[in-house]
């Protein structure tokens, strides 16, 4: 059956990330989005503004309870499900069986339990689902794929990959619903799956056996008392004890997460602010996890998320040489007291205010290192952001040239498939960090 020229499309889920999705899909004219669906109506009203700004109709706004009438009254085709991770399942599964095409922001889903059913409907169904690994289209990360590709180290024999979040955006996820694992399944789903999809695109292998070990060891209550970090307060927000704590997030201090948070609270509820160095924490802020692949290769992954600069670095060793990548996405955080978003910087999706450099160095066998030349950005998760969006909706109005120049590596978009493979990392990961045993993956997640 031949898709309509014009996609009616359906946002769910309208809090900071979405964002993005609304601004592409009213720049591009073979989309409209013709409904939002949200707990949220100051949310939702956000959101209908973005689309006025582009000289966009309003779209309609839907409670998430009646989603399968939007469905079907609004004669939607494509949706995009930028909800907490937890109800992500709750969307995708109706939106496929409608036959609708669906985009999902990472990670798939958070439990065995509801990637099964996303993948069951995908098999039943036929119908396409899309996981924004926003990753891959960094430029920096294909230029990777690239070298590894072409066989520049030959065999590659090990990784290690070391990611650090500053203690202005690792903070971020202990003050909102990241911070419970019910909701998130903790940092090495939500955070980590970015970097095991990575892995398993780059080395075009899956990944069969993990160890590690996790803690919270630097923020919720106990830890920071521990460390004299800790002050006493709940959220933020009219919190006396939180005006001189750098930790603190001030949402009034940014129109949009005034707009999207404080002044939504009379809806659902939802604290934006809450403490850091407070419970309920679940999760843990220091992981390291072994993983190894099918055809032999291990990862060694560190995940450190209150490190004084933000960035990573990857190395590859080969049978032929070593490629390393060190990319600084922030060289380090003045002590701020109440930050704000800075636009965004919290999410790591603008550029870092004291943005460090990206490398790329090939260290062949019995020759000097080569420098490679690196096209990098700080701005919109490398400049992964645009060119996926361009990849998943086609050029926008103001887009020259070809959406990406990935070139004979193929379409880089992730499918459900590879959404599953990077959960089963992490949900492995987690059960070790419970047990103390090793995991294999086709054990947390049968069949992938």
């Amino acid at each position: 059956m031949s898709r309509p020229t014009h996609h009616r499309a359906a946002i769910v889920g309208t809090g900071h990330r979405a964002q993005m999705f609304t601004r592409a899909l009213a720049e591009r004219p073979g989309h409209h989005v013709a409904a939002l669906c949200d707990p949220s109506p100051t949310r939702m009203a956000f959101h209908n503004r973005l689309l006025t700004e582009a000289g966009e109709p309003a779209a309609t706004q839907w409670d998430p309870g009646r989603f399968a009438d939007l469905l079907a009254q609004e004669d939607i085709d494509e949706v995009v499900v930028t909800t907490v991770d937890s109800e992500h399942d709750r969307y995708i599964v109706p939106a496929l069986k409608a036959g609708c095409r669906v985009v999902t922001e990472k990670p798939m889903t958070v439990d065995a339990e509801r990637c099964a059913r996303i993948l069951d409907t995908v098999r039943d169904t036929g119908n396409t689902l899309t996981v924004a690994f926003n990753y891959r289209f960094n430029p920096a990360h294909e230029k990777v794929r690239s070298l590894l590709a072409e066989g520049a180290i030959g065999e590659i024999l090990s990784v290690h990959f070391e990611w650090l979040l500053d203690v202005r955006h690792g903070a971020d996820y202990f003050r909102r619903w990241h911070r419970e694992k019910r909701h998130s399944g903790g940092l090495m789903v939500h955070k980590s799956s970015h970097h095991f999809d990575l892995v398993n695109w780059w080395l075009a292998d899956r990944p069969r056996e993990v160890f590690g070990y996790g803690r919270l060891a630097f923020y919720g209550r106990e830890a920071g008392e521990r460390h004299g970090l800790r002050r006493d307060y709940d959220r933020a927000h009219g919190a006396a004890p939180a005006a001189e704590d750098p930790f603190a997030l001030d949402l009034t201090a940014d129109d949009t997460l005034r707009a999207l948070y404080l002044d939504a609270e009379q809806d659902d509820g939802y604290v934006r602010d809450r403490n850091v160095f407070d419970g309920p924490v679940t999760i843990e802020d220091d992981m390291a996890v072994l993983v190894r692949y099918a055809r032999g290769a291990t990862m060694t992954y560190h995940l450190t998320a209150y490190s004084p600069w933000e960035g990573y670095r990857v190395m590859f060793n080969g049978s032929a040489g070593r490629l390393e990548l060190e990319v600084e996405e922030s060289r380090w955080q003045p002590p701020r007291i109440r930050i704000s978003s800075g636009s965004g910087a919290l999410h790591g999706d603008t550029a870092a205010e004291h943005a460090g450099g990206a490398r790329l160095t090939l260290r062949p066998l019995w020759r000097p290192p080569v420098d490679v030349p690196l096209a990098a950005a700080h701005e919109a998760h490398g400049g992964g952001d645009p060119r996926m969006l361009d990849a998943l909706f086609g050029a926008g109005a103001g887009a020259a040239g070809a959406p990406t120049d990935i070139g004979a590596q193929g379409h880089p978009t992730a499918t459900e498939r590879d959404g599953a493979l990077a959960l089963a990392v992490g949900l492995a990961a987690n059960r070790c960090f419970e047990t103390g045993r090793p995991v294999s993956v086709g054990a947390v997640v049968p069949g992938v």
